[in-house]
């Protein structure tokens, strides 16, 4: 085998897995390692400084999903997302505004920046963070350039909304390893179903009640997947109308072939990043949204108690069975006298309405929340479909 040729990185030198060290050598000495991409995650600032983390990547080649995809195609995809390797230890340069930093990514291809906002951004949108590959990993490697997206929310935004993923806005059946399974890999970001009525809803929170600032209220989505998964989330809600969001996931702490546990696990992760919220916006209240199926009640209500005067309310969308709803109902509860009201709520509809009670979005918008569950319950279930798929094997 010839050695590697000048000017490329030697990027698996301080690999510690010998397994994975070995096959990044031998993919970049013989040429079969992909070219490399950038992958910047969507990330939030307030009027002080922001933070963006990245991960520099080979090339999956995953292309835009479609309905039609087959079974083989989406099962492909999903082992393209949990299969490309990282790219470790190559520096990567980035620009926001008239500030440049140069970073290097780390054992596992992941990069963070930090920059000033002060007078450096456009508060009330989303602003551009611009990143280059400065180093080259492959023969004939051409300009590896990407932009990432970080939203800096005015000062006059009425609240923000903190929202799990799975079995919240995305059917996934998260305590149900079998069918959770089955979703992953016979669908899509296009085939996947949202719970009915969500997109709607998230809309109306967005746009807020009478006053609210133009630019909407903003919505973070914090959830227990994997930054694999980060491509098909952002997809999937922008094929369903979901308002655009930062994304707060976590990395890959198991071997690729226990991808069937993702999203499973400790949560405990879900603190952190809601705390890295909240502290980024001291003075701002929020909305939890979650589902009676894992530990969210659990930890909006910790959230609750550590942060008083901060939540205004608590939904749980109802997906379990009757122990888990007592549970819910006695946290909710042990929340009563801090005046934060936790309901468990069998749909949107039921949520928006307390919602409009409150004042967190215009009356109006109920009923175009009834039309979207509508809309959405006349679709095929996704266990219908896969049902369908797998008896058509």
């Amino acid at each position: 085998m010839a050695f590697l040729k000048k000017p490329l990185k030697r990027i698996a030198r301080h690999v510690k897995n010998p397994i994975r060290r070995a096959k990044l050598e031998l993919k970049q000495g013989l040429g079969w390692l992909d070219q490399p991409i950038i992958l910047p995650y969507r990330s939030f600032g307030n009027g002080q400084e922001f933070r963006m983390l990245g991960r520099v990547m080979e090339d999956s080649g995953l292309s835009k999903t479609a309905r039609h995809n087959s079974k083989a195609q989406n099962m492909l995809a999903m082992g393209k997302r949990f299969l490309s390797d990282d790219i470790p230890e190559v520096k990567v340069r980035a620009r926001f505004g008239d500030q440049e930093q140069i970073v290097m990514t780390d054992t596992n291809g992941y990069f963070e920046v930090c920059f000033d906002t002060d007078g450096q951004a456009d508060h009330g949108a989303w602003n551009d963070v611009h990143f280059e590959l400065l180093e080259s990993v492959v023969e004939g490697q051409a300009s590896i350039t990407a932009t990432g997206e970080v939203l800096l929310p005015p000062a006059d935004t009425q609240f923000g909304v903190i929202s799990d993923v799975d079995d919240t806005i995305l059917i996934s059946h998260a305590t149900q390893t079998l069918k959770k399974f089955k979703l992953m890999l016979l669908k899509n970001a296009r085939t996947r179903a949202p719970f009915e009525g969500v997109a709607a809803f998230y809309r109306a929170l967005q746009q807020g009640g009478a006053g609210c600032p133009p630019c909407g209220n903003p919505i973070f989505y914090v959830s227990s997947s994997e930054w694999n998964l980060y491509d098909l989330l952002t997809e999937f809600c922008r094929n369903r109308g979901i308002p655009k969001g930062p994304f707060l996931l976590r990395e890959m702490e198991a071997e690729w072939y226990k991808v069937w546990k993702s999203g499973g696990g400790s949560h405990n992760h879900k603190h952190d990043k809601i705390k890295r919220i909240l502290e980024t916006y001291p003075h701002l209240q929020f909305i939890l949204i979650g589902d009676s199926g894992q530990h969210d009640a659990e930890i909006y209500a910790k959230t609750v108690h550590n942060y008083p005067g901060r939540i205004l309310a608590v939904y749980i969308r109802d997906v379990s069975k009757n122990r888990r709803e007592r549970e819910v109902v006695r946290l909710a509860d042990q929340l009563r006298p801090m005046e934060v009201d936790m309901l468990l709520v069998k749909d949107s509809v039921e949520a928006a309405r307390h919602a409009a009670e409150q004042g967190f979005i215009q009356p109006e918008a109920i009923q175009a929340v009834e039309e979207d569950r509508v809309a959405d319950e006349r679709a095929p279930t996704e266990l219908e479909e896969v049902v369908g798929e797998t008896a058509s094997v």
